[in-house]
C-alpha cells in the first residue's frame, strides 16, 4: 500500500475534511483512498470510527462472520470524514449503510463525495452496487461541471472493472445530455480519458463548428483526440467548405490528420489538390491521395513516374510508384538507386522491396553508401536473402576502416544469416569501439 494513501486515510479518520486529505483531482487518489481505509481496518482497526449509526442488515453473511462494532449510545449523524470512511469501509453493510445515509444528504454535501459513490458503483456485493448506482443516476443531472469534472476520471479508472461499466454509461449519457458548461470544463480536464470521452461525445452532440474542430485535429498533442477532432471537422466538409477547414487538416505535422484532410478533398469536390500528397512522407497520406484521384478517374501511376523521371524527384516519389505500380517500374527504380540525393536512393530501394524485385548482386554494393538511411534499407531489402549472401564481403565490412552505420549493417545480415562462425564474428566484437556493436554482439551471444 502507498504510503501516501495510508497517510490520506490516517488523516481523514483524524477527522479532516475529504478536499484536504487527498489531490481531488486524481483519480488514482480516491482509489487509493478506497483502499487504504481497508488496510487501516486491517491492521490498525482502532484507527476507525466505530460508524454506530450503520444498522443496514440486508446482507445475508455466514453466522460466525463478526458484525460491524456499534454503539447504540452514539445516536448522531455522520459527518463528511466519517461517510467518506464508511463509504471505503470493507465491512459491505457498512458500506451499505453509508450510501443510504449519503442519499439523503443536501446536494452540495453530496457532491464531494461522489467519487466514492462512483467506485461503489462497481463494489463486488450487489446490495452495494445498485444503491451506489441509483444514487449517482439521481446526482449525475444536477452535479454542475466542476463535479462532473472532478468525477469523470474516477469513472473511468474504475470502468475496466468487473462491474465499472454501469458508472461509465450513466456518465457518457450525462455528458450528452449535460448543459454546455458540464461538457467544455470535460474537454479541458488534464485526465486523458476524460478529455478523450469529451471529445468524442463533442463530436456526437456536433458541440463545434468544423472550423474548431480542424483547429483542434491540428494542434492537440494527443494521438487519439487528433482522430477524433479530425472526424468531427470532416464529417461537417461538402462542397462549401473552404479553407478555414482543410488548409489546417492539411498543413498538420500529424500524419493522421494530414490523411483525414487529404480524404476531406473528396467530399470538397477537391481532388486535383490531393495530386501534391501522392510524394507526402506518410504512406497512410499517399494512400489517401491516391484513393481520392481514383475516385474522380486519375490513375496515380503515371503521374509518380513523370515525377520520379524529373529533374527533381521528390524523396517519397519512388517508394509511392511501388506502392502503386507494377514489376516493370523497377527499371526506373533501379535508376533512382543512383540519383544524388540520399531520401530518393533510400526510398527507391524500399521501393525495389515492395515490388518484390530485389537483385542481391545490384544491391550489395548499396551497403557502402555514404548515406545511413540508404544502408539501412538495403539491409531491409537483403535480410529475406540472407542465404544467397556473400559471408566474406560482409565480414570485410566489419573493418574499422568502414563507416559505423557500413559496420552495423553488415553485422545485422551476418546474423540474419546465422552459420557456425556467427559466434566467433560476435565474440571479436564484444571490445568494439563502437556501442551498437559491441550491445548487438553481446545480444547475440546471450541468445
Amino acid at each position: 500500500m502507498d504510503d501516501t494513501h495510508t497517510a490520506a486515510a490516517t488523516r481523514l479518520a483524524g477527522g479532516t475534511p475529504l478536499a484536504s486529505t487527498i489531490d481531488t483531482s486524481d483519480a488514482a487518489a480516491w482509489t487509493g483512498l478506497d483502499l487504504a481505509v481497508r488496510e487501516l481496518a486491517r491492521t490498525r482497526p482502532s484507527t476507525l470510527p466505530t460508524h454506530a449509526w450503520a444498522t443496514g442488515r440486508r446482507f445475508r453473511w455466514p453466522r460466525d462472520a463478526p458484525l460491524p462494532r456499534l454503539d447504540l449510545s452514539r445516536r448522531r449523524e455522520p459527518d463528511g470524514p466519517e461517510l467518506a470512511l464508511a463509504l471505503c469501509h470493507p465491512d459491505g453493510r457498512i458500506r451499505e449503510a453509508a450510501l443510504r445515509r449519503a442519499a439523503g444528504l443536501p446536494a452540495p454535501d453530496l457532491r464531494p463525495l461522489l467519487p466514492l459513490v462512483a467506485i461503489r458503483c462497481a463494489d463486488w456485493a450487489e446490495p452495494v452496487r445498485e444503491p451506489a448506482r441509483d444514487l449517482l443516476r439521481a446526482a449525475l443531472p444536477g452535479a454542475g461541471p466542476e463535479a462532473v469534472a472532478v468525477l469523470a476520471p474516477v469513472v473511468l479508472r474504475v470502468a475496466g472493472r468487473r462491474h465499472g461499466e454501469a458508472a461509465r454509461n450513466l456518465l457518457e449519457a450525462t455528458l450528452r445530455e449535460s448543459p454546455v458548461p458540464v461538457l467544455e470544463t470535460a474537454l479541458v480536464r488534464d485526465d486523458r480519458a476524460t478529455r478523450r470521452l469529451a471529445h468524442r461525445i463533442a463530436v456526437e452532440r456536433r458541440h463545434f463548428s468544423p472550423e474548431r474542430f480542424a483547429a483542434a485535429a491540428a494542434a492537440d498533442p494527443d494521438v487519439v483526440i487528433q482522430d477524433i477532432c479530425a472526424d468531427g471537422a470532416v464529417a461537417g466538409v461538402g462542397p462549401e467548405t473552404g479553407d478555414e477547414v482543410l488548409l489546417p487538416l492539411l498543413r498538420s505535422p500529424h500524419s493522421r490528420v494530414r490523411a483525414a484532410g487529404v480524404t476531406a478533398l473528396r467530399r470538397a469536390g477537391r481532388p486535383g489538390e490531393a495530386e501534391a500528397f501522392l510524394t507526402d512522407r506518410s504512406s497512410m497520406v499517399r494512400a489517401c491521395a491516391r484513393y481520392v484521384l481514383r475516385q474522380y478517374g486519375t490513375d496515380p501511376a503515371p503521374l509518380y513516374r513523370t515525377l520520379c523521371t524529373g529533374g527533381s524527384v521528390p524523396p517519397a516519389a519512388p517508394l509511392g510508384l511501388a506502392e502503386c505500380g507494377a514489376r516493370e517500374d523497377a527499371a526506373l527504380l533501379w535508376g533512382l538507386t543512383e540519383h544524388p540525393h540520399p531520401g530518393v536512393r533510400a526510398r527507391a530501394v524500399a521501393g525495389l522491396r515492395v515490388l518484390d524485385a530485389v537483385d542481391v548482386a545490384r544491391l550489395m554494393p548499396l551497403l557502402d553508401d555514404p548515406a545511413p538511411g540508404v544502408v539501412r534499407e538495403a539491409v531491409a531489402a537483403l535480410t529475406p536473402y540472407t542465404e544467397r549472401l556473400p559471408v566474406a564481403e560482409l565480414r570485410a565490412r566489419l573493418g574499422t576502416e568502414h563507416p559505423r552505420h557500413v559496420r552495423v549493417g553488415a553485422f545485422r545480415l551476418l546474423v540474419a544469416h546465422g552459420g557456425p562462425d556467427l559466434r566467433e564474428v560476435a565474440w571479436s566484437l564484444v571490445d568494439d569501439a563502437e556501442p551498437k556493436l559491441r550491445a548487438n554482439s553481446w545480444a547475440m551471444l546471450r541468445s
